[in-house]
């Protein structure tokens, strides 16, 4: 059976419906969660297995059967480890149809059908009678629905059903508890990731400085919470203004609220600065007395940092108050979590609610369109004046006095740099009606309303009307463009050059001039987890999820060649980006900033996507390099589709030194 699938074109921007094997989509879904990340998840896997056995030995001295609901299964780890540990059945929920087959095969292959029954339901559709899914209520929980925030999938209104209609009264729960812990910090860097700061370029004319719109600066900004790891950012980016606050716990043995709420905990700062960002993360007791405990607390935190997990399906939280506050070392303040049932985000108060009275039920909204349009990584990267002052110094050198440029990026500032250095005439295409709100903000808020012309349609509907009749000089894009996912998708600006020829004059300039495709072999200290096969998970066959997770086969512009490995160990994979020569003097990585040290370390774009490639086998880094060994790489763009296909093999071959390179 064949299925219609939608999805963006990034060379065209459009979307295209195209016809799919029913379980392609699906594959590639769990191809890129993290499945496989929480399958070589040790202290996670550890820790669950003595919670279960903890809980299932608690119901059996109380002389009663250990019947157990797992909710949200996906290979049925959690559930064989509970037959293991002496269930006498389990019940394991999965809404998701192929995950739910895999886990029946999985179960099968292990030999425990007759002790689990897997459901392909979403838990509140599980019925309890004679004639229902399960024929009575269960007395131990166990579920892993659990995302960063902690509460972002649903965990509170699945726990809130299944203690009103699925589970006993007094029943056990693994985890038996969640506390989430914050700590309030300042930070120029992350508060760059929020708001929109002034940005300097320099003219013939003196300084010229790029001011915020007002609403912008006065917006909450997005609700959504930023997820990264923390222990990748360097403890000099942020000034520490609280101790760790341990700001809610949630008891999954209870009945649990899904119902808005806040909490409130007091401090005292520990320094003087701008209260702007707030560090958040949890941790999980899988038993009642807090023995078995597993936290994602980062490295600064951690009650032992020498055994600290590198995990990337829970990472740790970034959120922004609505506003930076100044607040004084040694004045007492009220940091206030709050929540609904899928979301988290906090405020700082004089005093704590409960003496004030003053709660603030509602998520923050961004009014401004910024925080809709441009993600956190893209305010940084706006925020970046070392890269303004790139695409600055290479302007300089291709507009002339009389010079009509037409800049095609989604919300860029790149007219203004133009304007400012002295283009007689700037155009900008703002394609959705979200940019083209956001861009006219700006410019009115630097009194340029009247000088760049912003022009609200798809780049290839333009006309010459759109243009007054002249014919551009200079084409400009970052380029940017919010389709964009992966490092070579922005190369929509050379589908939107080929569009807009006929509007081009004679000895037209395009800036970008060129673009290429880079890659380098390495080897990953703990990424590698997310796409490696995990076989066996604590003494249970899971073959059946490697085969899962397999890349689905691939089905122009072609580049061959080879990449010589400086130095012996596991090569993982390739790390992928685009480079972007603005003029031959002048180049915009989105993946590595400079060439990597002896040792092996890089230094990476901190604001641009990277793409990795997993190799599916790996060079023993135990057997001596006998000469040089080369990984052989063959890279084809596919203008239609957008799609880049490649493949990797390890060889004796010597690298020409060359990379793949696309350009116009």
């Amino acid at each position: 059976m064949k299925i219609f699938c939608g999805r963006a074109n990034p060379t065209t921007g459009s979307v295209e419906w195209l016809e799919e094997d029913e379980h392609y989509d699906y594959h590639q879904e769990i191809a890129r969660s993290s499945y496989a990340d929480m399958l070589h998840d040790k202290d996670r896997n550890i820790k669950y297995y003595q919670g279960i056995r903890a809980a299932v030995s608690r119901v059996k001295d109380r002389g009663q059967k250990a019947l157990v609901l797992d909710i949200g299964t996906g290979t049925g780890l959690l559930s064989m480890m509970a037959v293991t540990a002496g269930a006498d059945f389990c019940y394991a929920i999965e809404v998701f149809k192929p995950m739910a087959d895999a886990a029946v095969k999985i179960v099968e292959k292990n030999g425990f059908s007759d002790k689990i029954k897997v459901i392909n339901k979403h838990s509140t559709e599980v019925t309890v009678g004679p004639d229902g899914d399960m024929p009575c209520r269960a007395n131990i929980l166990i579920t892993e629905l659990f995302d960063t925030e902690l509460i972002g999938e649903g965990a509170l209104p699945s726990y809130e059903h299944a203690h009103r209609h699925l589970m006993q009264e007094d029943c056990e729960a693994v985890p038996h508890r969640a506390t989430v812990y914050a700590q309030l910090v300042e930070s120029r860097r992350m508060w760059s990731w929020n708001k929109l700061f002034p940005i300097r370029v320099q003219t013939s004319l003196g300084e010229q400085v790029i001011v915020p719109p007002s609403e912008l600066e006065r917006c909450p900004g997005a609700p959504s919470v930023y997820d990264i790891q923390l222990n990748q950012v360097s403890p000099t980016d942020f000034t520490a203004l609280s101790d760790v606050l341990p700001m809610f716990s949630v008891d999954f043995s209870k009945q649990v609220s899904s119902s808005a709420a806040c909490y409130g905990r007091q401090f005292e700062p520990l320094a003087s600065g701008q209260a702007q960002v707030v560090l958040s993360w949890w941790d999980i007791e899988m038993d009642p007395e807090g023995k078995i405990r597993c936290t994602m607390a980062p490295f600064w935190a951690h009650t032992d940092p020498q055994e600290l997990q590198w995990r990337d399906h829970w990472m740790q939280c970034v959120y922004f108050l609505p506003q930076e506050e100044p607040v004084v070392q040694g004045s007492a303040l009220c940091l206030v979590a709050h929540h609904d049932d899928y979301c988290v985000w906090y405020s700082l108060q004089r005093t704590s609610p409960q003496k004030n009275g003053r709660i603030h039920p509602a998520r923050p909204v961004c009014d401004c369109q910024a925080h809709l349009l441009w993600n956190r990584p893209r305010f940084g990267e706006i925020n970046d004046q070392h890269r303004t002052d790139q695409y600055a110094q290479a302007l300089r050198t291709v507009l002339k006095p009389d010079s009509v440029c037409l800049c095609v990026s989604d919300g860029s500032l790149l007219s203004m740099l133009a304007h400012y250095l002295g283009a007689e005439q700037v155009l900008t295409i703002e394609s959705s009606a979200a940019s083209h709100r956001l861009m006219k903000k700006i410019f009115k808020a630097n009194h340029l309303e009247d000088k760049i012309n912003v022009i609200e349609k798809r780049p290839e509907l333009l006309t010459s009307a759109d243009l007054e009749g002249k014919k551009v000089s200079l084409l400009l894009g970052e380029p940017f463009f919010t389709t964009s996912l992966l490092p070579w998708h922005n190369l929509y600006f050379w589908y939107v050059r080929t569009a807009l020829d006929q509007h081009l004059g004679p000895g037209a300039v395009v800036m970008p001039q060129a673009a290429s495709l880079h890659a380098v072999v390495v080897e990953f200290r703990d990424l590698w987890r997310i796409r490696s096969p995990c076989g066996d998970c604590e003494g249970f066959d899971v073959h059946i999820m490697d085969d899962m997770i397999k890349p689905v086969p691939p089905q122009s512009v072609r580049a061959e060649g080879s990449i010589e490995l400086r130095r012996p160990g596991r090569s993982h994979g390739a790390v992928l980006w685009m480079e972007y020569h603005l003029t031959p003097d002048s180049t915009i990585s989105t993946g590595l900033l400079k060439p990597a040290e002896d040792k092996g370390y890089c230094c990476w774009n901190p604001h641009c996507k990277q793409a990795v490639y997993f190799f599916s086998t790996m060079l023993d880094p135990r057997a001596p390099l006998g000469g040089p060994q080369t990984v052989s790489y063959t890279v084809e763009f596919q203008p239609l589709t957008g799609d880049v296909t490649m493949d990797f093999t390890l060889s004796d071959s010597l690298s020409d030194g060359r990379g793949p390179s696309l350009k116009k």
